[in-house]
């Protein structure tokens, strides 16, 4: 790897070197390598770009990566990726996207995620988004992520948009199963002129299922965020959907919330708040001699976290 490709991996994926385990990291629209192991499988799709990548039933304490960095401006990069999770399979998914563009061309990256969450099995995902570059070109992100979930399976989605993206509009619908459990931890920073529109659809279908939907964002400048999530509760379940935004400068966030209650035993909630950091939490870190700028990166990253 070059410096580049090590860098922007240190950002996305949180690795300094090439990983152990299991890993495919795609590089300008091409595998530049791969790794398979006893419990995974990486198979390359014959029709469409995109890899199948498939998980033993009952594997344990095993990792993933599977990176995508864009370092070409004007590449459009799109990619289907099918995760087949066995039944009683625990293991850690890292993914990430990361754009350097250097040109005047939009630089953009689509990837379809599809899992398939066998029986009892447990799954935790984390997904980075960044860009950057010294260009005009734009640093467009387009992901999507279609869950189903077995019974009695688990599911945490934790995704993170760092900086650097001028566009994105990330999908994300589900459905389970009787007991399965759905959590999605969203966290988006955009500045300048920057687009974030967010879609989560969520489908309680089987009995005692659940599902924790909680995104924080901070919009700066001349941003825009939209933050749109709806639960259908079609069975005995829980929903929960949470969205708590820092609003600044110029900027505009509009949160947008459905729930359908199908069931008499259906629970669902929805939480929504938006507002400017309070004054009196800027004057009591200055007091203890932070500038004001200072002041609210302090509270913004504690917010963020």
């Amino acid at each position: 790897m070059d410096q580049l490709q090590k860098s922007m991996l240190e950002k996305i994926a949180d690795l300094h070197e090439v990983p152990e385990g299991a890993y495919n990291i795609r590089y300008n629209g091409k595998t530049e390598s791969r790794n398979t192991t006893a419990n995974i499988d990486i198979v390359t799709k014959e029709d469409v770009q995109g890899i199948d990548i498939i998980v033993k039933p009952g594997t344990k304490n095993e990792s993933l990566h599977i990176p995508v960095i864009l370092a070409e401006s004007g590449l459009n990069d799109m990619v289907y990726n099918d995760f087949i999770i066995g039944d009683d399979a625990d293991i850690t998914i890292v993914a990430g996207c990361g754009i350097h563009n250097c040109g005047v061309d939009t630089s953009k990256h689509e990837g379809i995620h599809t899992f398939h969450i066998g029986k009892n099995a447990k799954v935790k995902y984390i997904e980075k988004h960044y860009g950057e570059g010294e260009g005009t070109g734009e640093n467009v992100l387009n992901p999507t992520t279609i869950i189903h979930i077995d019974e009695g399976g688990y599911m945490e989605m934790e995704s993170t948009q760092i900086k650097g993206v001028d566009s994105t509009v990330r999908d994300t619908k589900a459905d389970l199963k009787a007991g399965a459990t759905l959590v999605i931890k969203e966290k988006i920073m955009t500045h300048g002129k920057q687009v974030a529109k967010t879609n989560f659809e969520v489908d309680l279908a089987g009995e005692d299922s659940s599902a924790n939907v909680i995104s924080r964002s901070v919009a700066r400048d001349e941003s825009e965020q939209v933050f749109y999530s709806k639960i259908c509760g079609n069975n005995r379940c829980y929903g929960h959907t949470e969205c708590d935004a820092i609003l600044m400068d110029n900027a505009k966030v509009s949160a947008i919330p459905a729930l359908d209650a199908n069931n008499v035993d259906a629970s669902l909630i929805h939480e929504a708040a938006i507002g400017k950091i309070a004054g009196e939490q800027l004057i009591k870190l200055m007091t203890l001699g932070l500038t004001e700028e200072e002041a609210e990166e302090q509270i913004i990253n504690g917010f963020m976290k």
